[in-house]
């Protein structure tokens, strides 16, 4: 199911931002996935909270995550933080495990870079990943000079810092169970 996360991500390959630095109307649209105002500050965070927010209204992702006690607007991201990913998955333990750079990345797990940058992983060859990313360019800078739109990007696995797995709620037997939190 995280796949289709994946996918979401990649649809936005090619969005650029218009009429200077972190501007654009997808850019705002981006950032209307916050908690904050949108305005010309850097929307990596901004543009994951978006593909989650488009993921979790697609048909079966809802209940694949089993989200019974809590909304889907209620449980998603809405940081415009990068490292802020990393306290939204440790308040959802139940729907969300933080790995190590070391472990393998699955396509759609979130990745928290060591130079305050998120993106979506596509894949993960153990050495490399491939990524879906905003507020990035074709060289791969990440920052509000230089980053201008949402690329693909193969990146070395050593500049994460930690992988951010969506997972379903299970109970002890691994089948799927209610979510009461």
């Amino acid at each position: 199911m995280t796949r289709l996360l994946a996918e979401i991500a990649a649809s936005q390959i090619g969005v650029r931002e218009e009429g200077g630095n972190n501007n654009g109307s997808k850019i705002r649209d981006y950032q209307r996935a916050t908690d904050l105002k949108p305005a010309s500050w850097p929307w990596c965070a901004a543009f994951v909270d978006w593909c989650i927010r488009e993921w979790l209204a697609r048909p079966g992702v809802r209940e694949w995550l089993n989200l019974q006690a809590s909304t889907p607007e209620e449980w998603r991201p809405k940081t415009a933080l990068a490292y802020g990913y990393l306290g939204w998955a440790k308040a959802r333990p139940k729907t969300s495990v933080i790995l190590h750079e070391r472990d393998l990345a699955q396509p759609g797990d979130i990745v928290v870079f060591d130079f305050s940058h998120v993106g979506i992983v596509e894949s993960d060859s153990g050495f490399q990943i491939i990524t879906i990313e905003g507020n990035t360019n074709g060289r791969g800078d990440r920052d509000s000079e230089s980053g201008d739109g949402v690329w693909r990007k193969a990146r070395q696995k050593t500049i994460a810092r930690n992988f951010i797995r969506i997972r379903p709620v299970l109970a002890l037997s691994g089948t799927p169970s209610v979510n009461r939190s």
